[in-house]
């Protein structure tokens, strides 16, 4: 049986400033995924440190389009509560506007630099998807973002204070921090496995292939979830933008193809 219980949020604290597994978990997420693309781009794509020059803006249009999609989905909360939009530290953050965040700035980049959109997309989609499995975690710990109640061998347990109201009873839940970094390690080594023949792919296949990959898993991971109060047409937000992303990346690699 594996049973998980998070042994709180905080990690340690420093002259009474508490540091959080969360942030510790995004920075070395973050730290990894960058190390991992400066690799690939100065190995494979004689790009010699650029990654570590436009990094910076990127990681910036990344963090603050990551809060801000998350705070217009909880939109009511944030309308009544304006300061807490700054506050990073008590999480909150969405991989979606993240993803939206930091393709404006790879393109802003990619033109002052005279580089290829597609190819620093491709670059970037080779180390997401493990900083991706890594951040995930913070969930864990933070107790958010779970699934509905389960009885089966592996659950996470989830305090009290952290349960809605409608499961106010129940203690054990899906762990789906768990599902989907288990699922993003998977695409991690399958774009790996791309790595070896980027050579004869089209430069934005890559990325497509990523985005294609990695909204599948969150569809998966979002029948589970019952975190998500907003939807459209009957269906959580996440799923309806994954839905439309799958249908643009397989209209996007036919068309390449072609």
């Amino acid at each position: 049986m594996f049973e998980f219980t998070s042994p709180g949020c905080v990690a340690f604290s420093i002259l009474g400033f508490d540091i959080y597994y969360y942030g510790i978990l995004m920075g070395f997420a973050i730290f990894l995924s960058l190390f991992i693309s400066n690799f690939i781009a100065n190995k494979f794509y004689k790009y010699n440190n650029l990654i570590l020059d436009v990094s910076p803006l990127i990681l910036l249009f990344g963090i603050f389009g990551a809060r801000l999609y998350y705070c217009v989905l909880n939109y009511s909360y944030y309308i009544s509560n304006p300061m807490e939009i700054l506050a990073f530290r008590n999480g909150g953050l969405s991989i979606h506007g993240a993803l939206i965040g930091g393709v404006i700035a790879i393109v802003i980049e990619a033109k002052r630099n005279n580089k290829k959109v597609s190819e620093l997309l491709d670059i970037f989609a080779y180390s997401l998807p493990l900083g991706q499995a890594v951040a995930r975690w913070g969930n864990f710990f933070n107790s958010e973002a779970f699934g509905y109640p389960t009885n089966l061998p592996w659950k996470l347990f989830i305090p009290i204070e952290s349960r809605p109201l409608e499961y106010i009873h129940n203690e054990y839940f899906h762990p789906t921090f768990l599902y989907e970094s288990i699922l993003d390690l998977f695409i991690f080594f399958t774009m790996l496995l791309l790595l070896k023949k980027h050579k004869n792919i089209q430069s934005g296949k890559i990325a497509a292939i990523y985005l294609l990959l990695y909204s599948i898993v969150r569809i998966f991971v979002e029948l589970f979830r019952i975190d998500c109060s907003y939807k459209f047409l009957n269906l959580p937000i996440p799923i309806v933008l994954s839905i439309i992303l799958i249908v643009f990346c397989l209209f996007y690699l036919v068309k390449k193809h072609k």
